[in-house]
């Protein structure tokens, strides 16, 4: 016979909601909150985070030019691709959200003084004839806080999201050949060396890949694509990257 008398039971509490300096959609890898590291000259924040506790150094870069939003859903989506794949105790991934937060707005490639950030970096082939490298390297506040962030971060690898008219490739700087090599296998996209298609006087590929000999792939999804089929396409390259 079932007794009606109530008995004491375990109440369960829900669940306590994520501490500030946790990410409910990057599960169980160790992840920072957003910090700024710099203003661009809006003063809009530029900003990074950091997931992951592993040895392997990986600096992910969501964009430069503002015209070029394709890799917008990639950034958004890498931290809990990151945590499911398991890569917490294997790679420390940083990620700078967009380096060029006013062009994003107004939807330009340069910055809000007209000046293309991806020319303005310290390499040893900085252009100072085109005034819209900027003048002098570092003239420029975004510049200034990529270079910041390479220096704190020490990356062993840069990933960087770009977009091209027509077409859809992946590029490097550096000793990259093979990690692009495996990247362009994974992903489907073409692979071509930067120095071989395009001038590139100040990039931040000729600045960490060619010049500091720093692993740096430049990602360029088809312009116009839609930024979910981008995540889609590179998702698996990513992390395989990520891991090394």
């Amino acid at each position: 016979m079932v007794s009606s008398t109530t008995t004491n039971a375990t109440v369960l509490s829900a669940p306590a909601p994520p501490a500030d300096n946790e990410d409910p959609n990057a599960g169980d890898a160790a992840v920072t909150d957003w910090e700024v590291v710099g203003q661009s000259v809006q003063s809009r924040p530029i900003r990074v985070r950091t997931i992951g506790s592993g040895d392997r150094k990986v600096l992910y870069i969501g964009g430069i030019h503002g015209d070029e939003p394709e890799g917008k859903y990639a950034t958004e989506a890498l931290p809990q691709a990151f945590s499911d794949a398991g890569l917490g105790d294997i790679a420390t991934l940083t990620i700078l959200e967009d380096a060029n937060p006013d062009g994003r707005v107004a939807v330009t490639r340069t910055n809000a003084n007209g000046v293309d950030v991806n020319r303005n970096f310290p390499a040893s082939n900085f252009d100072a004839g085109d005034p819209a490298n900027g003048g002098t390297p570092l003239s420029q506040p975004e510049s200034r806080a990529v270079v910041e962030t390479v220096d704190r971060v020490g990356p062993d690898v840069v990933l960087v999201m770009h977009s091209w008219m027509g077409a859809e490739f992946i590029n490097f700087d550096g000793p990259a050949r093979e990690i692009a090599e495996r990247f362009s296998a994974s992903s489907g996209l073409p692979l071509k060396e930067s120095a071989a298609f395009a001038a590139t006087p100040g990039s931040l590929g000729s600045f960490t890949g060619r010049d500091r000999g720093v692993p740096t792939l430049t990602i360029e999804a088809r312009r116009g694509a839609e930024p979910h089929q981008v995540w889609e396409q590179l998702q698996r390259a990513l992390i395989e990257v990520i891991r090394g």
